[in-house]
């Protein structure tokens, strides 16, 4: 689930063209028309056929008048400075698009208003910039649902209505303001792929999606694909020129379904998962060895996330048969309305506190299991996050952070153990000893921390013999603090020490010299402490 953005208008003079050559019929014969001089000096030419040449005609809108459903936005966001997150952040401007659907909403995708500040909607034919609020968004699935309080802004917009997945091969035509353009433009390609793909927004999400040779560039993003009249996807994610040529994508009804659906308590809760990892099972050898038959079902779970539904209720070792009463292919593909789609789909398709029915083989022996779903939270800190300011700890110019994606892109460090703690963190359930990974991310320079460039980057595991969890432990350490802090940092080396009285000292001079308004955030990632607390969801 992550992060390309994207938008489209493509003229079609020579289809249309040759629409007007190939569907007009060929004129009857003209008599010459005006005055004909004759005389003796002349003679009069015999009359000829005049024959007009055909005038190229445009065909008709496919999607019906798309212009009063269309509208441009204009969002002002501040996105959070991680190497010196008491700032404000630095200020961007985008555009992008979205339409009007049913209850006077505007549907648009979530990373064009994300971190929002300030955000205008344009409509067609109005000069007006109508300032707008967002209702609900979804990082997960890269939507959102945007309002305007103005009272007349919906009056003759038209909502727009959504379709189902197009087939392969048919056409589909993508709206939106690309490049930043003030007039609607339009792309036209074809459906070459429907599957699970990563979502960019979130860099941590895979979804249901569908591949188009549309343009999509930025710009288009919000803006409705559609076919026969009616919305088949949002255009949210496309690939530069020099990666793939012609290759977008955009977020099919489903997804678009689904969002709206759950929000319809009043809030989004963010999709479920199983939270487990699993091998297909095709190599025969393999399949023989497990108990199973001949008939090309079953996948074979690899490992269970501790913090996740299925804990507890499956195992390593398990092979899943089917689910909900579909049966799994040993390709992990089962049959859902009437197309191949994988077996996670089923769970896409759910809520929280909604149940799954495993059939499975136990040691080869057949059982069936029921989960109850909800979202794991360790999976938060491998995606980026959104309207939240980082958490951390300034101490002595030393600055405590989480361990996150945001935070890594920031710093672009290639420490190897910071990447193993990141890419490991579920997979080796390192979340159960520390669900806060607290680095040492940066140091502002003062005399009392000169000599400690070489721990920059290490991971905080005890302070005074006190193991670490989360960075709401290590603040109350530091508060807590006798005259002499030493901090272990994991692996080997010596500790890092500090002199309190030193601390306290410079304090005032280092807030004043790098203009740090606050020395710790604690409140905005509430992840860490449901974990200490040893809730599951």
């Amino acid at each position: 689930m992550k992060r390309i953005f994207l938008s489209g208008y493509v003229a079609l003079f020579f289809a249309s063209l040759a629409y007007a050559q190939e569907g007009t019929p060929a004129p009857p014969p003209m008599e010459p028309q005006g005055p004909q001089r004759t005389g003796p000096w002349k003679s009069s030419p015999p009359a000829q056929e005049v024959v007009p040449v055909p005038v190229p005609i445009a065909p008709p809108k496919p999607n019906g008048p798309v212009q009063k459903s269309l509208v441009r936005i204009t969002a002002t966001s501040v996105d959070p400075d991680y190497k010196a997150p008491w700032n404000a952040g630095s200020l961007q401007r985008g555009v992008g698009a979205g339409f009007v659907i049913n209850g006077n909403r505007i549907m648009t995708n979530a990373h064009v208003v994300a971190n929002n500040r300030y955000i205008t909607v344009e409509r067609d034919g109005d000069p007006n910039k109508y300032p707008a609020q967002v209702q609900f968004i979804a990082n997960d699935c890269d939507l959102a649902l945007v309002t305007v309080p103005a009272k007349d802004f919906f009056k003759n917009m038209v909502p727009l209505k959504f379709g189902s997945i197009p087939a392969l091969e048919s056409t589909v035509s993508a709206y939106g303001y690309p490049i930043g353009g003030e007039r609607m433009s339009v792309t036209t390609g074809i459906v070459s792929r429907v599957d699970f793909q990563l979502y960019t927004h979130s860099s941590v999400d895979q979804h249901l999606a569908i591949q188009i040779s549309a343009q999509i560039n930025p710009g288009n993003s919000g803006g409705p694909v559609m076919q026969d009249g009616k919305v088949v996807g949002v255009a949210f994610q496309g690939y530069s020129g020099d990666v793939a040529q012609g290759v977008a994508y955009m977020i099919p009804t489903p997804v678009m379904n689904r969002f709206l659906k759950d929000i319809n308590n009043g809030q989004y809760d963010e999709y479920p998962d199983l939270a487990i990892t699993y091998a297909k099972l095709q190599n025969p050898a393999q399949r023989k060895y497990l108990g199973l038959v001949d008939d090309d079902r079953g996948v074979l779970v690899s490992s269970v996330v501790a913090a996740g539904p299925s804990d507890g209720i499956l195992r390593s070792g398990d092979v899943l048969l089917s689910i909900d009463g579909h049966p799994i292919a040993s390709d992990s593909n089962v049959e859902l309305d009437g197309e191949r789609a994988q077996f996670e789909e089923v769970v896409e398709r759910k809520f929280k506190g909604d149940s799954v029915k495993l059939d499975i083989l136990r040691d080869k022996q057949p059982m069936t299991v029921t989960i109850k779903l909800f979202k794991p939270w360790p999976y938060s800190i491998q995606g980026h996050t959104y309207d939240v300011r980082p958490r951390y700890v300034l101490y002595g110019g030393l600055l405590f952070q989480p361990l996150s994606l945001d935070m890594l892109e920031a710093y672009r460090t290639s420490d190897l153990r910071l990447r193993h703690f990141f890419e490991y963190f579920i997979l080796e359930q390192i979340y159960l000893v520390h669900p806060d990974v607290i680095v040492l991310s940066n140091i502002l320079p003062d005399p009392i921390n000169s000599y400690l460039t070489p721990f920059k980057g290490a991971i905080v595991d005890e302070v005074n013999g006190k193991k670490i969890r989360t960075l709401d432990e290590l603040s109350q350490a530091f508060a807590q603090a006798p005259e002499r802090l030493v901090i272990r940092m994991i692996g080997d080396g010596p500790p890092l020490v500090l002199d309190r009285n030193k601390v306290e000292t410079a304090r005032e001079r280092i807030k004043t010299r790098y203009n740090v308004l606050k020395e710790q955030n604690l409140e905005e990632r509430p992840a860490s402490r449901i974990a200490a607390a040893g809730e599951k969801n």
